[in-house]
C-alpha cells in the first residue's frame, strides 16, 4: 500500500524545501512538479503540445508505479483552484492511492507575496529549477498568475478528509514538515537512503 502527500500552492512559496525535509523526516520519495517540467521542456520545447502531453504522462505513469511497488511518495502541485478539472484531476490521483489500500494527504501552504519574491530567487532554487532561473521572467510569471488564478482555498474550502492548510510566512520548512506529520499522524518508513534520495 502506498500513500501520497501532496505539497499544494503558489509559486515560489516553499512546496520543495517543505517536501524535502518531508522526504528526509519521513523516508518517502518525492517528485517535485519541476522533476517532470524540466524534462518535457529539454526534449519537446516550453508549453509546445508533446511537452504538456509528456509531462502529464510522466506524472500518470510515476503515481502508477508508486502504486504498483507500494511506494510511499510526496508530490509538489500548483493548484488553480477557480478551475473545476483541477479538483477532479487532484480526486482522481487521490483516489488511485486509496482504492489501492493507500492513504491521501493535502497539505496547502500560503505565504504572503513579499515572502514569495524573496524565495523565488533563492540558490536553491535556481539549483533544482532550470526553468526559473530567468529571475526576470520568473518574477514576471509569478505576478501574472496571481491575477489570472485563484492559487489558494478560500477560508474554510475543504476538499479532502486530510487536508491541512498552513500559512508559512514566517515558518521554517521542518516546523512546516513537523506540523504535516503531526496532523496525519505520519510514521517514518525504514529505508535505506538510497532508496529514497539516491543522487540527491
Amino acid at each position: 500500500m502506498a500513500n501520497l502527500i501532496i505539497i499544494c500552492g503558489p509559486q515560489a512559496v516553499g512546496k520543495m524545501t517543505v517536501a524535502e525535509n518531508l522526504r528526509d523526516k519521513l523516508k518517502y520519495n518525492m517528485m517535485m512538479n519541476h522533476d517532470s517540467i524540466e524534462v518535457s521542456d529539454k526534449i519537446f520545447g516550453f508549453g509546445t503540445p508533446a511537452q504538456k502531453e509528456f509531462n502529464a504522462a510522466f506524472r500518470e505513469k510515476a503515481f502508477e508505479l508508486a502504486v504498483k511497488h507500494d511506494v510511499d511518495l510526496i508530490f509538489t502541485y500548483v493548484c488553480a483552484f477557480e478551475m473545476p478539472q483541477e479538483r477532479s484531476y487532484l480526486s482522481g490521483v487521490a483516489d488511485l492511492f486509496t482504492a489501492n489500500g493507500g492513504n491521501f494527504y493535502f497539505a496547502e501552504l500560503s505565504a504572503s507575496l513579499e515572502a514569495r519574491l524573496e524565495r523565488n530567487e533563492t540558490p536553491h532554487r535556481m539549483e533544482r529549477k532550470a526553468s526559473k532561473r530567468d529571475i526576470a521572467w520568473s518574477k514576471s510569471n509569478l505576478l501574472r498568475d496571481i491575477e489570472r488564478h485563484r492559487l489558494n482555498s478560500n477560508d474554510g474550502e475543504i476538499w479532502f478528509q486530510n487536508h491541512i492548510k498552513i500559512d508559512n510566512t514566517s515558518l521554517r520548512p521542518d516546523e512546516v514538515a513537523d506540523m504535516i506529520i503531526e496532523k496525519f499522524g505520519l510514521v517514518a518508513n525504514e529505508k535505506e537512503e538510497k532508496e529514497y534520495r539516491f543522487g540527491v
